[in-house]
């Protein structure tokens, strides 16, 4: 779906993560619409990249975000935290049957777009696809890729996402640590036995060889354990692991024991004390603490057996790098050749495995060498 030429919206465009991706999609020849509630910073914005369209939009005022999309258009959203604030775009998308992606990488929200917002999505004709970006594209890649190649026999998929080369400085920006401590005492999910399960963040902890040595990661919720089950519905398990905490894995893994008895709090408690806790970081992360990052990305399939059947490695620039130049391709690929499916949808659906490839490759994402 979406139309040729269809019109892209990027909400949020005034946000670290926003302009990024708007100045991603000029670079490819898009005339985004920038949509905020900051007529200022929105003026500047545009006028910097070239003299864009505005449009002012809050999420506490779901009419004015509403009226940011129509049929067929594209809708990106970088608004965040996105399960506090998230909402208004989705059902601005799926009310009128457009095309929408997110920035997101927290996995309630990726839960309730699948489950929710899906089955509306269906019926309206609009096509989701949440966290579109570091969070979790190359993972769902490197497992769909991990999968062809292993050819059959599938049972397991274990995929990890880590970070090397960081220098000194903050590597992570005030919404991306506002996201992590805003989920860190929620319920979250795997695939385990064939369904998803609710379980905590961190539940499980191995190591993956990345750069030359082993590194642990930690269980997290993410979009593999919806999109590789339907590449492979044989699959049993998957698991995603994070492994940005370095020598704090353990503790993390060791905190699951008790976010079941944390997350029992008020949400809006957790909330309040979310952004305290991240209210002194600086918007923007570090330029020097990315210049010399890589992220690594690894899917291994397994057969019942245990047996590995295959391994694919990805290595990419910096996350944010990553994010705004997936958005912007998604959003260019469905304006002018559109998706395959309606409904909460998966990159490789959306877009077939070796288009993908394609898309990702323009971002940097690229397998490593054997």
């Amino acid at each position: 779906m979406a139309a040729m030429g269809a019109r892209v919206v990027v909400f949020g465009a005034t946000g670290y993560t926003g302009a990024r991706t708007a100045e991603a999609m000029v670079r490819r020849g898009l005339r985004p619409v920038l949509a905020g509630r900051d007529p200022r910073k929105l003026t500047a914005l545009a006028q910097r990249l070239g003299g864009l369209e505005t449009e002012i939009a809050h999420v506490t005022d779901e009419t004015s975000v509403a009226r940011l999309v129509g049929r067929g258009e594209v809708l990106v959203s970088t608004v965040g935290p996105f399960t506090e604030l998230g909402t208004p775009a989705v059902a601005a998308a799926v009310d009128a049957g457009a095309v929408y992606l997110d920035s997101t990488g927290e996995p309630p929200f990726i839960r309730a777009v699948h489950e929710r917002w899906g089955p509306v999505a269906e019926r309206s004709g609009a096509a989701l696809l949440t966290a579109f970006g570091n969070d979790y594209v190359p993972g769902v890649l490197a497992g769909a890729l991990a999968l062809r190649a292993a050819g059959g026999g599938a049972d397991r998929v274990d995929v990890g996402y880590f970070l090397t080369g960081l220098g000194r400085g903050q590597p992570f920006s005030r919404g991306t640590l506002r996201s992590l401590a805003g989920i860190a005492t929620q319920p979250l999910y795997a695939w385990r036995d064939g369904a998803l399960r609710t379980e905590a963040a961190g539940a499980r902890m191995r190591t993956f060889d990345v750069a030359g040595r082993p590194r642990p990661g930690v269980t997290i919720g993410a979009s593999e354990q919806f999109a590789l089950p339907r590449l492979a519905p044989g699959l049993r398990t998957v698991d995603v692991y994070l492994g940005w905490f370095g020598r704090a894995s353990g503790a993390v893994h060791a905190g699951a024991r008790v976010a079941p008895l944390l997350s029992r709090l008020p949400g809006r408690v957790v909330a309040t004390a979310a952004d305290l806790l991240t209210r002194p970081v600086p918007a923007a992360p570090s330029g020097s603490a990315l210049a010399g990052a890589r992220s690594h990305f690894v899917a291994e399939v397994f057969d019942r057996t245990g047996t590995l059947l295959a391994r694919t490695r990805l290595t990419a620039p910096e996350p944010y790098a990553i994010t705004a130049d997936l958005l912007a391709w998604g959003a260019w690929r469905a304006a002018e050749h559109g998706v395959a499916g309606t409904g909460a949808v998966d990159a490789v659906t959306a877009f077939g495995l070796d288009e993908l490839v394609a898309g990702a490759a323009e971002a940097g994402i690229v397998e490593e060498p054997r």
